[in-house]
């Protein structure tokens, strides 16, 4: 493409550099209003400054791409909603063997979840989990945070749903989801196990260091703190002072005040209906007294010398009969709350399975080749109707800044490349990036890594796709499927050169720093000095893997 006008390249030019430094920087001093009001000011700004017009914006903004990325995050919040993560948060400490098993265990889970959920999905929810776990073995953070974050970026390069610039690319490049699993699939698992020994060789000091021994083998996170995704106050019960016969009444006084409401365990309903079916009979054997022959009168007078017996009229008294049958109706309420909740249990249990069944389905259809974008709004619909409630709720926590975001990004690059300066850059690097030649590739995956760092990765893609792709179309389409793999690969592992690469680093960082009695930050030179070579090594090695 031609340049265009002197006029359009400087004002496009602006309007791109503004767009920018408010994504890269979202609180600049001067205009701090975050990076959705950055990309929808650029896109703007194009329109105004007339580098494109409104109806080239409009159609810049590529709606497959916005379906697939809304579809993939209500089903994100279902999974959620199922205790998808809670499950993943508890084989982070199940029959853990160490800090070392347990990075691990973080680089596996963080990678897989990353890939089937998206990146910044698996990053949100299991920050607090790592935390938890680095608080119960009294070792720093920062280790367990760096291969959640670098694991997740590894992890979610290896399907067009991991992260959006896959997205971007998988719409673009028209490759189906089963294609690109397989070709990059090799990378991503050696890149995995490649990063865990760069971790572990890095820190093995300092995870050798573990105060309490006995914690290596316990279970790190307790399932209630999965449950409620905060610690709970350590508190010391009196009881343990109190001998069995006052525990046993005082657990009987608990269970008659308490309400209707009372969660009751499955087992113990037939012992309550059994205590229910006794104090019946002893109401019955009350009426029976009550009527008794005169002979029986007798007798009972006789026996009323005795202080047991004097107890045993006061509890036929009125008084008393009124006293049990009030006993036998709570415990009546508790037999029915019991089965309530036996009832609601089963519900929610079918409702999680039904959860998961859409979600293999999803991931099924996908691999067969179906349509991306509509098959990732189909299953959340699918999930709407099964849930059977207002879906307003789950609709609130879908990120809707996000796909604006994505809308002013759209405009403001495509107006952008209308000036004809990426074309102009890239033609004066097309001859020495030929991904026939290792050289080639080499010099390309360079260049993608330093403008994912400079310019973001979505971007990068946005510029660089088409032009990449039809560079090494004219050599083999082979070559323009292997293009495509490459840009996928390095823009996402370059994010972690640098806690400013990725969102999913830079959204660790903030989860850590807002985490509840748990905060800690994730500094950009820890973050750096560990970066630095995890992305070299895990880059070039991979290279050599894509298919």
């Amino acid at each position: 493409m031609a340049m265009a006008s002197l006029v359009k390249v400087i004002l496009g030019s602006i309007a791109f550099a503004i767009f920018w430094v408010l994504a890269v920087f979202p609180a600049v001093p001067f205009l701090p209003i975050g990076r959705t009001a950055g990309s929808l000011l650029g896109a703007m700004l194009m329109v105004l400054f007339q580098v494109i017009t409104p109806d080239q914006a409009y159609a810049a903004i590529d709606l497959p791409i916005l379906g697939l990325l809304f579809g993939t995050m209500v089903v994100s919040v279902y999974l959620e909603r199922a205790d998808m993560f809670i499950y993943l948060g508890k084989l982070l400490s199940w029959k853990s063997k160490g800090p070392k098993d347990l990075i691990c265990r973080i680089c596996l889970i963080s990678a897989i979840s990353s890939a089937l959920f998206t990146n910044d999905t698996s990053c949100v929810v299991l920050t607090e989990f790592v935390l938890k776990i680095a608080r119960q073995h009294n070792l720093p953070p920062h280790p367990f945070l760096i291969a959640l974050a670098s694991s997740a970026n590894i992890g979610s390069s290896a399907t067009p749903i991991g992260n959006p610039q896959n997205l971007v690319i998988a719409v673009q490049s028209k490759i189906s989801f089963g294609k690109f699993l397989i070709g990059i699939l090799p990378a991503m698992l050696m890149g995995v196990f490649v990063n865990a020994v760069i971790i572990l060789l890095m820190y093995w000091k300092l995870l050798s260091s573990q105060k309490d021994e006995e914690d290596a083998t316990a279970d790190v996170v307790a399932e209630e703190d999965l449950t409620s995704h905060r610690f709970s106050p350590a508190t010391m019960s009196h009881e343990t002072s109190l001998n069995s016969q006052e525990r046993n009444s005082r657990a009987e006084s608990i269970n008659f005040q308490s309400s209707p409401n009372v969660n009751i365990n499955i087992v113990h309903v037939d012992t309550l209906r059994n205590r229910a079916s006794s104090i019946e009979n002893e109401i019955h054997k009350v009426h029976s007294g009550a009527i008794g022959t005169p002979g029986n009168s007798n007798e009972s007078k006789e026996v009323s010398t005795d202080g047991s017996s004097q107890r045993r009229e006061e509890a036929f008294s009125p008084k008393g009969v009124a006293s049990t049958i009030r006993l036998s109706n709570v415990l009546s309420q508790q037999i029915l709350d019991g089965k309530e909740n036996l009832a609601t249990s089963w519900k929610k249990t079918l409702w999680k399975s039904c959860v998961y069944l859409v979600t293999v389905g999803m991931l099924i259809s996908l691999l067969t080749g179906l349509n991306m974008s509509w098959t990732a709004i189909t299953a959340p619909l699918a999930l709407v109707v099964l849930d059977f409630k207002d879906v307003r709720p789950s609709l609130e926590k879908v990120s809707y800044s996000l796909l604006i975001f994505f809308c002013g990004m759209f405009i403001t690059v495509d107006g952008f490349n209308k000036t004809g300066i990426p074309s102009t850059l890239w033609d004066f690097m097309e001859p020495y990036a030929q991904i026939d030649h290792v050289s080639g590739t080499a010099v390309l995956a360079v260049v993608i890594l330093v403008l994912s760092n400079v310019a973001s990765n979505v971007p990068t893609v946005l510029l660089l796709g088409g032009r990449v792709a039809a560079s090494a179309a004219a050599i083999s389409a082979a070559n323009e499927k292997k293009s495509w793999l490459i840009l996928a690969w390095v823009s996402t592992v370059t994010g972690n050169l640098s806690l400013l690469g990725s969102a999913a680093n830079l959204i660790v960082c903030e989860q850590a720093r807002r985490a509840p009695h748990l905060a800690y930050t994730l500094s950009f030179w820890n973050h750096f000095k560990f970066g630095v070579p995890s992305t070299l090594i895990v880059t070039e090695i991979d290279l050599m893997l894509l298919r």
